[in-house]
């Protein structure tokens, strides 16, 4: 039971997020802190998707402590998370398979989905379909670099809704290739604490869209960049 709602005197708010399904597309860093905080509230299923095996650099950019048998089972993601947060959560539904077009087809039903994948070139089937279902999305991204022996990083978060998406395409807002440069991230840095703020802005922008908190900007991206501490909104509705 949500006590933490009711001693707040928030039960009414907290309604707005009783969805039917939200699903979770990549269980790395990003995606399993994502998953972190859709678990604390009322959505009915939250089904992962992920076809790759947790392993022990994984430990390091994902909320928990697994222990050392935890890691040497080598389960596969979906799996281990579904059973640490079925814990605390019901309907924890895994999927243990990356989304291709042999398979999508269980996004058709989701009434939101989280995009938490590094690999751009996955992600163009998996968009054009939501946009044909009509399903809104979320997409994550960090970009960090390696400059005089500290890291500079941004990190990326793009909605698109049924209201507005053009901005996906026309503004080039979510990357779709793997070409990227100088990408230290790529490179399997661990960086949990972004990991877990690009998370935690995505489901900020979730809840901003479902009226749980007030959205005075309807901003469809967002960019924070660390060195400046600077958060950017464009793309308003």
């Amino acid at each position: 039971l949500d006590t933490a709602s009711s001693r707040a005197g928030i039960n009414l708010v907290t309604r707005k997020l009783e969805l039917g399904k939200i699903g979770i597309v990549g269980l790395g860093g990003t995606g399993s802190y994502v998953l972190d905080l859709v678990a604390k509230t009322p959505v009915k299923e939250i089904h992962l998707f992920d076809g790759d095996d947790f392993l022990n650099h994984n430990a390091f950019r994902s909320p928990g402590a697994p222990s050392i048998k935890e890691l040497s089972d080598k389960s596969k993601k979906v799996a281990y998370f579904a059973e640490q947060y079925s814990k605390m959560h019901r309907r924890i539904v895994p999927h243990d398979y990356n989304l291709d077009s042999s398979n999508i087809d269980p996004l058709h039903g989701m009434d939101f989905v989280f995009l938490c994948l590094d690999r751009g070139r996955d992600k163009r089937l998996i968009i054009e379909k939501m946009e044909e279902w009509s399903v809104s999305f979320i997409d994550v991204g960090m970009g960090s670099q390696l400059v005089n022996d500290s890291l500079l990083g941004i990190l990326r978060i793009t909605t698109s809704t049924i209201k507005k998406r053009h901005h996906v395409q026309d503004k080039n807002r979510i990357p779709l290739s793997d070409e990227e440069g100088d990408n230290d991230y790529s490179k399997n840095i661990q960086i949990a604490d972004l990991n877990a703020l690009n998370a935690a802005l995505a489901v900020v922008k979730w809840k901003k869209l479902l009226g749980f908190y007030h959205d005075r900007e309807s901003e469809h991206f967002s960019a924070y960049t660390i060195d400046g501490n600077n958060l950017i909104n464009e793309d308003q509705l």
